[in-house]
């Protein structure tokens, strides 16, 4: 056995800080449900603004969300939906990264979702139809699904109008098909293939009576439309689609940059209501986007940059953070064991960088402990980088 290393699942102690544990993030990559948000006032607002303003008007409104890497975008997108998944009014998505074109996007997107939701709503719509056309009244996914499994509503009863339906509102009858069939137990796997675009074999399809493919970006903005327009007939108030890392289609060749752009142009023009899409991209690629594509930027219309921290933006992420693992009250600063001039050294080395300063943060405080400091100082932060 070597003695060169020394593991251990033992916890370290913080209790000298008043702390149950290091409250900073080893790898500060964002959370998927972030508990803290330390923005920036302007960005908050405007985001405020642009998902009030569909809420609250129906209205479809978007934005791109700017700032250089580590700066906050997707902390600042995912906190967004997290905030918006509370609701039971709006469906959320969230798209890591747009990928090859918009087909991925869509992908993504219904698979955010995920097979339970999607096959919960197609419950949802079931229901709908069963309390115009039989003499039932579930009120919910969970109510029909009993209904079916008892028996009490068949199937065949209600299947062939909720398909007419779905297809005069959707104008799609193979993705009303696809989603009657997320509720059949023998086909609810190749219905949610389908409708996640990533593709059947044509017996399938035919299983289902589903003529098309969903192979291409058109198809992919036809599926999301008809998606949006079958939420916004269960009275939901509309979807919100976030986008990460939108920066990456300068990846593409220019010809698929464009058709991506040009995907999401027609998405917006087919969707006047009930849409609201965040974008997160780096400064210089969305400077490329508004001089090259004007179509698509005058769609989007507004913009908002997140910019470095500040010293009290510092102070107020160091402090939340804290707050979280504080065992008690304490009549210390609320940056303790952090002293105001160890945050400035931070803030400098991490040049304003959310991602860094919380790293930094991270290191900084577990060397504390180790050493037994009772202050973290900025000579002790030049001493632990």
């Amino acid at each position: 056995m070597s003695d060169a290393f020394d593991i251990s699942d033992e916890q370290q102690d913080y209790s000298q800080y008043g702390l149950e544990a290091n409250p900073f993030p080893y790898s500060p990559v964002p959370a998927e449900d972030p508990e803290i948000y330390c923005g920036q006032q302007h960005v908050s607002e405007k985001i405020s603004s642009t998902v009030s303003t569909m809420l609250s008007t129906g209205k479809s409104k978007h934005l791109v969300i700017t700032g250089k890497y580590g700066n906050g975008k997707s902390h600042t997108l995912k906190y967004t939906r997290s905030l918006l998944r509370d609701r039971d009014d709006v469906v959320v998505g969230y798209v890591a990264q747009p990928g090859e074109g918009f087909l991925d996007i869509y992908h993504e997107f219904v698979y955010d979702l995920g097979f339970n939701r999607v096959q919960e709503l197609a419950y949802e719509y079931l229901a709908s139809i069963a309390r115009d056309a039989t003499d039932a009244n579930p009120i919910g996914a969970s109510a029909m699904k009993s209904l079916i499994d008892e028996g009490d509503v068949l199937l065949s009863e209600i299947v062939p109008e909720a398909v007419r339906r779905l297809s005069d509102v959707t104008h799609f009858a193979d993705f009303a098909r696809a989603i009657v069939h997320m509720v059949y137990e023998d086909t609810n796997l190749y219905a949610w293939q389908w409708l996640t675009a990533e593709g059947i074999r044509y017996e399938q399809r035919k299983e289902m009576e589903i003529h098309s493919a969903l192979d291409d970006d058109t198809m992919g903005v036809r599926a999301f439309t008809a998606f949006k327009n079958m939420l916004l007939e269960l009275g939901y108030t509309g979807v919100f689609v976030f986008v990460d890392e939108f920066e990456s289609i300068a990846r593409l060749s220019p010809k698929n940059e464009q058709a991506t752009l040009n995907s999401i142009r027609h998405l917006m023009d087919q969707n006047s209501s009930g849409l609201c899409m965040l974008f997160g991209c780096a400064p210089e690629v969305w400077q490329d986007v508004m001089s090259e594509y004007h179509a698509f930027s005058e769609r989007i219309g507004e913009e908002v940059a997140l910019k470095p921290l500040t010293n009290e933006h510092l102070n107020d992420l160091v402090s939340d953070y804290l707050s979280r693992e504080r065992n008690g009250p304490t009549e210390a600063s609320s940056i303790d064991p952090f002293t105001d001039e160890a945050l400035d050294g931070i803030l400098q080395r991490s040049q304003g960088n959310v991602r860094q300063a919380l790293a930094i943060c991270s290191r900084v405080l577990d060397s504390a402990i180790e050493e037994n400091r009772e202050q973290v100082t900025p000579e002790f932060v030049q001493e632990s980088m």
